[in-house]
């Protein structure tokens, strides 16, 4: 299976998490990653990693029920999540962020879901 996450965006992950322990004010940063079930309708769009815990990534989560927030998930966690024909977690290879994070979770509060 294919890493959630690449080195690269590791290290950026980590590097925004460690301005977030230090109190500077993240809220216009761009997700690094989107994670998604190709067979389900839940995104990942995540722009930090705890730096004293870097399996803790932080985000907009959405798992498809209409209610997308910010918050907290393991990546060990979603190395475990299957979607409804039993296929894993996706890092979409091709995501580029256009917007930062906090515009993403607006929209998604206004849609209900995470919108491309």
């Amino acid at each position: 299976m294919r890493p959630l996450l690449t080195a690269d965006q590791r290290a950026l992950m980590l590097a925004n998490g460690q301005r977030s322990a230090e109190g500077i004010d993240n809220s216009a940063c761009f997700p690094v990653v989107k994670l998604f079930t190709p067979d389900g309708a839940c995104t990942w769009l995540l722009t930090e990693l705890d730096p004293d815990d870097p399996d803790i990534a932080f985000g907009l989560c959405d798992l498809g029920m209409g209610f997308p927030e910010l918050g907290c998930v393991r990546l060990s966690e979603l190395e475990d999540v299957r979607g409804l024909i039993g296929l894993p977690i996706e890092r979409d290879r091709y995501f580029t962020a256009d917007k930062s994070l906090s515009a993403y979770a607006d929209a998604a509060r206004r849609w209900g879901c995470i919108q491309m």
